[in-house]
């Protein structure tokens, strides 16, 4: 079954005098964590996203739409990425959620790909 991760995190913690050195360090450690699921034998799809700053959301209010500038909601925490990953179960999303780096504070969405057809 298909899980997508969706990591939610704090984009401040790229910022300030460390912020090129955490980012560095995520990055390697999502390198890690992709060697990591080609070992196992996960079959497995990613990307990481521009900040929040570049997001475009169009909301819907009964029938009319609206466009805005910035994220889908108000908040300190943004969508910074995703996997997809093709495991035996909700146990085994969660196990490689837990590998996921995120520096500081966020939260990863773990929810099950709805297919098509």
């Amino acid at each position: 079954m298909q899980y997508m991760l969706m990591i939610h995190e704090d984009e401040s913690a790229y910022t300030g005098e460390n912020g090129n050195a955490v980012m560095a360090d995520t990055l390697a450690k999502h390198g890690a964590l992709a060697q990591a699921l080609v070992a196992a034998g996960v079959p497995f799809s990613g990307e990481r996203l521009k900040g929040a700053d570049t997001a475009t959301t169009l909301r819907w209010n009964n029938g009319a739409s609206e466009l805005h500038d910035g994220p889908f909601a108000e908040t300190h925490e943004e969508l910074g990425g995703f996997y997809i990953v093709d495991v035996a179960d909700l146990d085994a999303a969660i196990e490689w959620a837990r590998m996921i780096p995120v520096p500081g504070k966020g939260a990863i969405e773990i929810r099950p790909i709805w297919p098509m057809g």
